[in-house]
């Protein structure tokens, strides 16, 4: 059976906010008080997330010389280790709960994986996996990072994919903690490929592509929707993205 999915789009928003929309989305559809999943797209203003496996050698320079550089930085619950958020990079929070497809979380990330494989094949980009690794890559450089959390088998956190990204900020960091791993974006790569996308589109282009494939991946019926519609205005999800 094809299950729904509502697909949020929050446009550029500050993380915490987010960070905060999640975990209580995360709650409510534990406590099946949302009773369909939800995929939060959003860009971030500029901020580095450092998952439960970040090392101290992926910080080689101190946290407070990273905020001179205008970028947050904030310790949070996913798996990984440290990665860049920040414009130009779409980047989803799948609020699902496996148990209706899958409770699996090595299944899911592979999942994942493949839905942004697919959506780079429809944008002309030969997406690819790493052994041993996971998030996408094309040609060795890595393209897209993926670090997710689960409670009560209801996932939060997701994937970033760089789109238009400013990659001079992974360079403040050892991305992934992967010694010597460069970064690209699909505006790279699709340039290397002329398949001629124009970049005033592409973040749009790349967005809808996601969604398509992600879709297909885990045989869902889209529709986008307003957050209030998808939480029924829950009195705990109130001014969250406010705050």
């Amino acid at each position: 059976m094809t299950l729904p999915l509502a697909v949020v789009d929050l446009g550029r928003r500050p993380y915490t906010p987010v960070l905060e929309l999640q975990r209580a989305l995360c709650k409510a559809r534990g406590e099946g008080k949302i009773r369909e999943d939800i995929l939060l797209l959003v860009e971030h203003d500029p901020v580095m997330t450092l998952g439960r496996s970040t090392k101290a050698t992926s910080l080689p320079i101190p946290v407070s010389e990273i905020a001179l550089h205008g970028v947050e930085v904030h310790e949070i619950e996913r798996g990984g280790d440290v990665t860049f958020h920040g414009p130009g990079q779409l980047v989803g929070y799948p609020i699902v709960d496996l148990q209706q497809m899958k409770p699996d979380l090595h299944w899911y990330l592979r999942e994942i994986e493949g839905a942004l494989i697919d959506a780079l094949g429809i944008l002309g980009v030969p997406g690819e996996r790493s052994a041993g690794q996971t998030g996408v890559w094309v040609g060795g450089r890595k393209i897209a990072s993926i670090g997710v959390h689960v409670k009560k088998w209801v996932t939060f956190h997701g994937f970033a994919l760089n789109v238009t990204t400013d990659l001079k900020y992974f360079d403040l960091i050892v991305p992934c903690g992967i010694d010597g791993v460069e970064m690209t974006n699909v505006e790279r790569e699709a340039a290397r490929r002329h398949s001629g996308t124009g970049t005033d589109r592409l973040i749009a282009t790349t967005r809808d592509a996601v969604v398509a494939a992600f879709a297909r991946r885990f045989d869902r019926e889209v529709r986008s929707a307003a957050l209030d519609e998808v939480t029924g205005n829950l009195p705990e999800l109130a001014g969250v993205l406010s705050a």
